[in-house]
């Protein structure tokens, strides 16, 4: 469920007792080490930083009050390139080629990118949906188009599907309530039963025209989600009970949302209470009565506001994010209730082939293929980000990853991995994005846990995740909780990048040991990427370097999967064969690679020789 003893970390485990601070906090390590942090300048140091994607030496950072463009072509130094004003949550970003893409939800968005908010509850000036930036000129980002949506975008999915060079398709995901038809027509929020164009139940697929981005348009609206029952819950862990009566005890409002028990936050609640006074046409404090009619209000308010009128409790209306992995023809849909198989074949028309639901599951979130495409991780946003869930007292299989294998399309659940480090009840923490590392031969994976800071694990045994490295800070505040931490941490060309919500912008360098050697960590950083958004995931190959010979033997020194003999004479051999040049290369390479297949009948591993072969030969092929 979590890191496996005896796997060398250190003990006690320094992340716990780390003292507070915003820039100043204490800091923990082990097998991987901070090159660089950068904070933000103004006004995007007021605002939550999200998501990341990468072009070439630029790492796109989204920020709720736009978007900063860093220069890493010295990750040990980024620059700051561009800091792009266009407020609008979560300003979730992905690019391809001079289009970066953003999605904007809230109400404050404009299609001008304005800072001064929209105050009509109706108006041509707002935008939810998916802005088209023009970044030819990097430095000045120019807003070519704005898709609307009806509900909005949370997060969006960059796909590029192979068998179309022309146009790029975008999957929109988005949670908020449906906006009224005064201000998109066509947007209806009652259920599909009621109206076949109900904007609920269904994703949006927007195409992408690369010769004129600016037609951009959604062309479809697939309903993945018909048919699904309300899947189980967990309710509140104890530690959330106790909190539960102490919110209560001191009159808090109290709502429920997705099955789950909330206390409304003092200051969105008391701006409830006031647009309370000013319907009746008062003046000063809000009253006992004020009080009583918002809380009999509050269902239908959070009705309104996460989709709809109250109906009967089904299946998930939307997707929380979705990964998709055109190599495969496969996605990941995380939808709230449910994890989904996705065929994507058709880009717009994917079609659901399975659904997944876990009572021990409070909010499916992203999702993570393997690079054979044989597993798929999916994360459980329990609390929603905002609220501590990996304390002492939070059970393990609770905002944490669920790991399946994927066999014959169908989904089957081996194993969860939650941080093994217990946060404090001041470290808003629990499972969110990450990224494989290209490690050849292993399925590593590093993860962003908020303020439970950044995880590297290894689920190459599905059964039986564990822990290899980690960074991680002390809490913002000592006596509050402050949101902060990790909201993505993602591998790009050898370092891996951190967006902190409160801290800026974090680089690592992942450190050699004895759970990850030189050599496997050579082989990652031989694969380079000229883009990556990591919700379209890509196929990764490794060029024919020694490297990737020397990691597959690094692997089975460390597994015992081949005799130990053999592995010193075929490390020898690629010695040999790297001091050499030209057809001697070649031919030392060709006689390596078949001896190394004769190997493979009675190893202990005979699937990684095999692999270790393949490799051998693709280093001799590449000599000529």
């Amino acid at each position: 469920m979590s890191a496996t003893p005896g796997n060398g970390a250190p003990s006690p485990d320094p992340r716990i007792g780390l003292h507070a601070g915003r820039t100043d906090a204490g800091e923990a390590a082990w097998n991987m080490r901070l090159l660089a942090n950068r904070l933000e300048p103004q006004p995007f140091a007021e605002a939550t930083h999200s998501d990341l994607a990468f072009r070439g030496h630029y790492v796109i950072q989204g920020n709720y009050d736009g978007v900063l463009i860093w220069d890493v072509t010295d990750p040990s130094a980024p620059v700051l390139k561009t800091a792009f004003s266009c407020p609008a949550s979560q300003n979730d970003v992905s690019v391809y080629g001079n289009l970066l893409f953003m999605s904007a939800e809230a109400l404050n968005g404009r299609v001008d990118c304005g800072s001064q908010g929209v105050t009509d509850t109706v108006s041509a000036e707002r935008m939810r949906g998916v802005r088209i930036v023009d970044i030819s000129d990097i430095t000045q980002p120019r807003v070519i188009a704005n898709v609307q949506t009806c509900r909005g975008s949370h997060t969006h999915t960059l796909l590029v599907d192979p068998k179309d060079k022309d146009n790029v398709y975008i999957y929109v995901s988005g949670q908020a309530g449906v906006r009224s038809p005064s201000e998109l027509p066509g947007c209806s929020k009652l259920p599909p039963e009621q109206d076949s164009s109900s904007a609920l139940f269904r994703i949006e697929v927007i195409k992408v025209p690369l010769a004129h981005p600016e037609q951009a348009a959604i062309v479809a609206s697939p309903r993945i989600f018909n048919d699904l029952a309300a899947p189980p819950t967990h309710g509140l862990s104890e530690a959330d009970k106790a909190d539960m009566e102490k919110e209560k005890a001191r009159g808090a409002f109290i709502v429920t949302i997705s099955g789950q028990q909330l206390a409304l936050p003092d200051n969105f609640a008391r701006r409830l209470l006031d647009s309370v006074v000013k319907a009746r046409n008062g003046t000063g404090e809000p009253t006992s009565t004020d009080s009583a009619t918002l809380r009999a209000g509050l269902p239908d308010l959070i009705a309104k506001l996460t989709g709809g009128a109250a109906r009967k409790p089904t299946g998930p209306n939307q997707c929380h994010d979705i990964t998709v992995y055109p190599a495969i023809g496969l996605a990941g849909g995380a939808c709230a209730g449910y994890g989904f198989l996705l065929d994507i074949s058709n880009p717009t028309a994917p079609r659901r082939l399975a659904a997944v639901s876990d009572s021990n599951f409070s909010y499916w979130h992203s999702a993570t293929f393997n690079n054979d495409g044989t597993k798929l991780l999916f994360t459980d946003e329990w609390g929603g980000g905002g609220q501590p869930k990996c304390r002492a007292t939070d059970p393990k299989e609770w905002g944490a990853d669920a790991i399946f294998t994927v066999n014959d399309r169908q989904l089957t659940f081996k194993s969860y991995y939650k941080l093994p480090a217990a946060q404090t009840e001041f470290e808003n923490c629990v499972a969110h994005n990450g990224s494989l590392i290209p490690v050849p031969g292993r399925d590593i994976m590093v993860q962003a846990w908020y303020q439970g800071g950044v995880s590297v694990f290894d689920w190459t045994d599905a059964a039986h995740p564990k822990e290899i490295a980690y960074f991680d800070r002390g809490p913002v505040d000592s006596t509050k909780l402050v949101g902060a931490g990790s909201w993505s941490a993602y591998w790009y060309n050898g370092n891996i990048y951190s967006s902190e919500i409160a801290r800026g912008l974090d680089v690592f360098e992942l450190k050699p040991s004895a759970l990850l050697s030189q050599n496997e960590l050579d082989a990652a950083k031989s694969v380079q990427l000229s883009v990556l958004n990591v919700q379209d995931q890509p196929k990764i190959t490794w060029p024919a370097t020694f490297a990737v010979p020397r990691a597959y033997l690094d692997q089975l020194e460390r597994s015992k999967g081949l005799a130990a003999g053999r592995i010193s004479a075929v490390r020898a051999g690629l010695d040999g064969a790297e001091k050499a040049s030209g057809p001697a290369r070649q031919d030392a390479l060709t006689k390596l690679a078949a001896q190394v297949n004769g190997d493979a009948s009675g190893a202990a591993d005979q699937a990684k020789v095999r692999a270790l072969g393949a490799s051998i030969t693709d280093l001799a092929n590449a000599q000529h």
